[in-house]
């Protein structure tokens, strides 16, 4: 179970480290200065990939504002749509400089494609994996398109029945594009801790046997480390410089010190977890004696009868085990045995 896929020469799945994505989105608010920077903080706070999103205002919708475009409630109530997308996204003529800045860098640099041009725009950029947003998932020409480049898919599945995550699976799957990993996502921003449902992670790792993962918009870094703990092999979170810089995702986003945090939680819980284990481990080791062994607490002599009151099973762990406490009952004393002596076979006449 948990078949794995290669990101840039990295293994993600079972038994790897799970792979942080550090979600730039619209966090550079509107400077390539910024954005390089953020490159930089993401590798400093223990990220192993920044990520951005290819799209222009025209790629993702039409410049409308009639109800069906305007936002009515959410993070972005009062927006419109194209308005929006015109504040968030991040120029195209920017990004073959942040492709090589994260190469520089040594941190793995992904996109997320929004239409066919934007996978083509990429292809030419040679960015080696790609990742589908929640929004995108039911888009099943697209994800034919994406996987149709035999690259590795990251796939967010907020919002998704099981019947169209099956559908966008089997999608990428026809193409003979194999190399892919879910995202269990909550596409409210913020996500509220009660509607993460995490479990939705071993369900999902049972039903398609593939990497899974945590695409995480709630605040902090709770939801991120406790889906570790479910199996979760990849995490990402929104990030920023700092949410004063207001933009449109900001007031969702971790800064540099809380990133750093959820890395090193994350490392900690991947050791915590280990794997599958019985017995004294080597920590344990000099804290073994203090288990239960049975002991001699009244003087014996020799032909003298083994009884409750003169052995019992008591720290520290030097005698027999406690296990064969009734079994020597009432056997003889081959020889004298002290008071404080811990009790062997080779004290007792076995012949009783």
């Amino acid at each position: 179970m948990g078949t794995t896929i290669n990101i840039n020469g990295r293994t993600v799945g079972d038994g790897a480290p799970v792979y942080m994505i550090a979600e730039m989105s619209a966090n550079h608010a509107g400077s390539i200065e910024r954005a390089l920077e953020m490159i930089h903080v993401a590798k400093e706070a223990g990220a192993d990939c920044v990520k951005i999103q290819t799209y222009t205002p025209d790629t993702m919708t039409i410049d409308c504002h009639n109800e069906y475009f305007n936002i009515a409630k959410g993070t972005w109530e009062g927006e419109n749509l194209y308005s929006l997308y015109q504040k968030a996204y991040t120029p195209w003529e920017w990004q073959d400089k942040l492709r090589d800045e994260a190469k520089k860098v040594g941190i793995d640099f992904l996109s997320t494609p929004f239409d066919n041009t934007s996978v083509d725009f990429l292809e030419e950029l040679g960015l080696g994996f790609y990742k589908v947003a929640s929004f995108e998932l039911v888009d099943l020409p697209l994800l034919e398109y994406i996987a149709s480049k035999n690259k590795p898919i990251i796939m967010s599945t907020g919002m998704a029945t099981l019947t169209e995550i099956e559908e966008a699976v089997n999608a990428i799957y026809a193409t003979g594009n194999r190399q892919l990993a879910l995202m269990k996502c909550s596409s409210a921003y913020p996500a509220k801790s009660e509607e993460m449902n995490l479990r939705t992670i071993r369900d999902l790792k049972k039903r398609f046997d593939i990497p899974i993962g945590l695409s995480d918009h709630s605040m902090g870094s709770f939801s991120a480390t406790t889906a570790v703990a479910m199996g979760a092999n990849i995490i990402e979170k929104h990030f920023c410089i700092s949410r004063a810089i207001k933009n449109p995702d900001s007031s969702f986003s971790m800064e540099p010190d809380e990133f750093r945090e959820m890395v090193e939680r994350v490392r900690e819980v991947e050791k915590a977890m280990g794997t599958v284990t019985y017995g004294v481990s080597k920590q344990e080791e000099s804290n073994a004696c203090f288990r239960r062994s049975l002991f001699v607490v009244e003087d014996i002599k020799a032909g003298e009868k083994l009884t409750a009151e003169n052995i019992r099973s008591i720290r520290p762990a030097y005698g027999l085990k406690p296990k064969h406490y009734k079994e020597v009952l009432g056997k003889t004393a081959k020889h004298d045995l002290k008071r404080g002596t811990p009790l062997s076979f080779a004290d007792i006449e076995q012949g009783d």
